[in-house]
């Protein structure tokens, strides 16, 4: 199977071609760059380069949260209009899971995405495996939750929260991660496949604009809410 993996959802654009299993292509940015104008660039130079056409894929693997809102719109909007243009099978995967599953150890995971002002979106796994929902919380809670374990390795984007963690937790380990298109490819090649038209990014948390509007205004049903906004 000719599968299309990608994540925009953090900092770094990292695109990946796989074919049952097997790595044909990668690349992985790290500069900060507008990831709607590399996005398909990247995945058209890599086509190229391994001799795929549009029509050889068979499925579209995409981080789908959490993350920046930007970089999850640009991810989903472009992962939904390939897998419909071309008739094929879509699978979301988590974005934290991308930062953790790069880091091989039985250790406990606690991938990071810094959210700003000492917050971050937060998973926690082992073996690949989701121990609990991933999540938006402070650096304290989050802490204390790492508490529960007796080995934990913080990874991602950990260098905003690294020296709080180990005034906490001194035994933990801090080893920043980048996504790994190639993992989450691999992995999802035995995922179920989404409904195209139902897919939307996981933001796990209201965007800043809509909170300021919560503060003066009440949420009430959905669908008068979004008439009001």
């Amino acid at each position: 199977m000719k599968v299309l993996a990608f994540d925009t959802s953090n900092q770094t654009l990292s695109v990946a071609l796989v074919e049952d299993s097997d790595l044909q292509a990668d690349m992985t940015l790290t500069v900060q760059k507008n990831h709607s104008a590399s996005l398909m660039p990247t995945v058209d130079f890599l086509m190229q380069q391994v001799g795929w056409k549009p029509s050889d894929l068979e499925k579209i693997v995409v981080a789908q949260g959490p993350g920046s809102y930007t970089g999850l719109r640009v991810a989903v909007a472009t992962a939904k209009t390939l897998a419909y243009s071309l008739g094929i099978d879509l699978v979301g995967v988590s974005s934290l899971q991308a930062l953790a599953l790069p880091v091989k150890t039985d250790t406990v995971l606690i991938p990071l995405i810094d959210a700003r002002r000492q917050h971050a979106y937060v998973g926690f796994y082992q073996n690949g495996k989701a121990l609990a929902e991933d999540t938006y919380a402070s650096i304290e809670v989050i802490i204390d939750k790492a508490k529960a374990f007796d080995q934990v390795i913080f990874v991602g984007e950990v260098a905003p929260f690294q020296q709080v963690i180990l005034e906490a937790l001194p035994q933990a380990i801090c080893q920043p991660s980048l996504p790994s298109a190639y993992e989450i490819g691999k992995m999802a090649l035995h995922l179920p496949s989404v409904d195209v038209d139902a897919f939307l990014p996981n933001y796990l948390k209201k965007v800043e604009a809509e909170e300021n509007w919560l503060k003066t205004h009440e949420e009430g049903p959905r669908d008068a809410y979004i008439k009001r906004v």
